[in-house]
């Protein structure tokens, strides 16, 4: 017996000691290599101890640091595989900070004179298991050293927002990992060096450059080219169309010549082509194909002319947004004469070859001198001729087209208004409030029905959007190029001026950062007090696609971790807020879901589809009053309930059960343990969260989804809420409460 209590000991303690051995081992695995530490000390010193870095210690565990929208520092087996540093300084595109002989001169948005790019080069890359760095807005300057080549396992590549000047050092092609350049917003310059050798570089953005005139030489296996406000002075190669892969093509705002290969447009997975304000030239055949993906196309501001294959035509507007202005193409809107493009193309010369030995040919340069002169000469006299002669047509032409509507109305919504009585197009209906553009936005104005007919080809059926119990919403574009949204709401009963005027100008601050901000109205009254009167007013048009595309796109959705979705969530309360508190009365019982959040270019949510604030009646597609709600400020609240609902699970949801249903499931995993919470949150956001964030907006969500309308909470509280997960994601770092992916599971609540 006592044998076997001995051995039952022995056993005990042999288990205790090897399940300490473990925990030491598992945790020395997880803790950075020294030498590696020591790199990021030096790193932090180098660039002169930013904000962001500024908690940065000698005992500082860096793989234990919790990512955040600023920095983020990723480790696998003791070794940094990704390290993000975003500051918060300006860039090139937002500065006027010159170049002097080559040599650029610093100020207080770039780093001190004593910093060198080619000694930060040095240490950086001897971090040797180095997968993706990021070095954004720090003011970096300099010029980019030919060590680059030693980034040998380096995937992503992102030193955006920054002065880094001078030439891309050839020795960019090899890094043979390479999957994603960004260099965009500096002030690189010279031709891109050939970057064919990199057969698994998939994104390349270097856009905000003086790069060029040859149009770089590229894999065909690239998904994103972003080349846009360069100075490319080539022809778009024709090899372009063996780029199967390419989804995004933006080349605007270059100097390129020639004609568009149409085979671009037939790329299988190119769904966005930008290609305006350039110099293009010809004639797209009339047998040109578009690819099944393509959304979105802006061959605005060249030298096109002819006249535009089918399917990028105005009869492709309900399958895709098409921008051609400015053009001389025929049959199309907002179009130069086409003697204008024939004069501007002779004048487009191509940059002269170099000779095998390096020297332009003397008769060569001399002919394109002259020969540019004599043109340069001539067609800007035409021009400013031509100007003239436009300008005064136009002015002529408005003036007889306003005395025409003051007696006649041609053509109406949808054609739906042609047989009523003549209305009144009244500028006098507009707020004081126009005049006070909000910050950032464009100001408020008040359209006339002529331009919005124009912009919307009279409202043709082709444009509509949607229709609803708020009217009819059409896409436009005007003749500025701003793609625009009209929605057409008739008014049953005459109102006064002074009525009208008052509910416009609760309507003109409806503009926020988060909502598809309105940009003005049109008012057409009819004379017939019995015919009311309707309302057209103008938003912005925001074309980069819905959260719910976002996040059922699984190359978009890879963008979206969990601080990206905390940061959009802040901006939808805070959009909502607006609603509620930022007019009196508050904007309730709007049409609120993850289908009308819009996302713009810098992934900032705008809210749209909310309700108009007209307190009359409003006709309904069937001739009926849409039903009014007890308590619309809390249905709003349970509606961004539902979108905080899809944020964290990434689960589309088409009815209230599955809304109870995993709201169900997230309170069990809340109550059970936080493994199981990291079990029923979307999977692609392991390792990106914070678990005391996660838990915020989880119990945030729940009480948004509370059955009992009085116990859900206001927007205020929610959007305190919401920032505090934030403020909880940036700084709990403390080796107590780790994210989920740290291994402590074990964590309180």
């Amino acid at each position: 017996m006592m044998e076997k209590n001995f051995n039952f000991w022995v056993c005990l303690r042999l288990c205790f000691l090897g399940s300490v051995l473990v925990g030491f081992i598992s945790i020395s695995e997880a803790q950075v290599n020294p030498a590696e530490a020591r790199i990021l000390l030096q790193l932090q010193k180098y660039l002169e101890y930013p904000d962001s870095l500024k908690s940065w210690q000698q005992w500082t565990d860096f793989c234990f640091l919790q990512p955040s929208p600023s920095v983020t520092v990723v480790c696998s087996n003791g070794l940094i595989t990704e390290l993000t540093v975003i500051g918060n300084r300006t860039s090139p595109s937002h500065s006027s900070i010159p170049l002097k002989s080559g040599k650029f001169a610093v100020s207080d948005q770039t780093l001190s004179q004593k910093f060198s790019l080619d000694s930060l080069f040095t240490i950086v890359t001897k971090l040797r298991s180095l997968r993706k760095l990021c070095l954004v807005s720090l003011g970096i300057w300099g010029s980019l050293p030919s060590k680059i080549s030693r980034f040998h396992t380096l995937e992503v590549l992102n030193m955006s927002s920054n002065f880094v000047y001078g030439e891309i050092p050839p020795q960019i092609s090899l890094m043979e990992s390479i999957q994603s350049i960004v260099l965009a917003d500096n002030l690189l310059d010279g031709n891109i060096p050939d970057l064919s050798t990199l057969q698994s570089l998939q994104e390349l953005d270097l856009s905000n450059n003086q790069l060029g005139p040859d149009f770089p030489s590229l894999g065909s296996n690239v998904v994103s080219i972003i080349l846009r406000n360069n100075t490319l002075r080539s022809q778009i190669p024709s090899r372009i169309k063996s780029f199967n892969q390419l989804q995004r093509f933006d080349a605007s705002s270059n100097n390129l010549i020639g004609p568009i290969p149409p085979s671009v447009l037939s790329l299988p997975a190119l769904w966005y082509l930008n290609l305006a304000e350039n110099q293009l030239t010809g004639e797209l055949p009339k047998s040109t194909t578009c690819g099944k993906r393509l959304w979105f196309v802006d061959i605005s501001r060249n030298l096109l002319v002819g006249q535009l294959p089918s399917c990028v035509s105005s009869e492709a507007g309900k399958y895709r947004k098409v921008l051609s202005v400015w053009n001389c193409l025929s049959g199309s809107k907002f179009q130069h004469p086409a003697k204008f493009c024939q004069r501007q193309a002779l004048a487009v010369i191509p940059p002269p070859k170099k000779s095998s030995s390096g020297r332009l040919h003397d008769d060569q340069k001399n002919s394109g001198i002259k020969f540019g002169l004599i043109f340069g000469i001539i067609g800007g006299t035409i021009l400013f001729a031509g100007t003239v002669v436009s300008l005064m047509w136009l002015i002529c032409k408005r003036k007889s087209k306003d005395v025409e509507y003051q007696h006649k109305y041609d053509k109406s919504v949808g054609g739906k208004l042609a047989n009523r009585p003549s209305p009144i197009v009244d500028a006098k209906y507009g707020p004081k409030s126009m005049r006070m553009p909000a910050l950032g936005l464009p100001s408020y104005q008040s359209f006339t029905l002529q331009e919005l007919e124009e912009a919307t080809n009279n409202f043709d059926r082709v444009n509509l959007v949607a229709e609803g119990s708020q009217g009819q919403l059409y896409r436009g574009l005007l003749q500025s190029g701003t793609a625009i949204l009209v929605r057409c709401i008739k008014v049953k009963e005459k109102l006064s001026s002074k009525t009208l005027n008052q509910q416009l100008e609760v309507i003109a601050q409806l503009r926020h950062q988060n909502l598809v901000c309105v940009l003005g109205h049109c008012v057409v009254a009819y004379k017939d007090r019995h015919q009311g009167s309707t309302i057209f007013v103008v938003f912005e048009h925001v074309t980069n696609g819905s959260l719910r595309e976002h996040l059922t796109d699984w190359r978009r959705k890879d963008r979206l971790k969990w601080p990206q979705r905390m940061t959009i969530s802040v901006g939808i309360a805070k959009g909502v807020h607006f609603l509620h508190t930022g007019m009196v009365p508050g904007v309730f019982g709007n049409e609120l879901s993850i289908k009308n959040i819009l996302l713009d270019e810098s992934l900032t949510p705008k809210v749209s589809n909310y309700r108009i604030p007209l307190p009359f009646k409003v006709e309904t597609p069937n001739g009926q009053n849409a039903a009014i709600s007890i308590h619309p400020d809390k249905d709003d609240i349970y509606k961004v309930g539902v979108i905080l609902l899809e944020l964290l699970t990434g689960r589309q949801i088409t009815s209230e059960s599955q809304v109870d249903e995993l709201k169900q499931e997230l309170e069990r995993s809340l109550a059970e343990s936080a493994s199981a919470l990291q079990r029923a949150v979307d999977l692609s956001m392991k390792g990106t969260y914070a678990y005391q964030s996660i838990k915020t907006a989880v119990e945030l969500a729940a009480n948004c989804l509370c059955s009992d309308p009085s116990r859900r909470p206001p927007m205020e509280d929610v959007v305190w809420h919401l920032q505090y997960s934030i403020q909880a994601q940036q700084t709990w770092t403390s080796s107590g409460n780790l994210a989920l992916n740290s291994g402590n599971l074990g964590l309180q609540k």
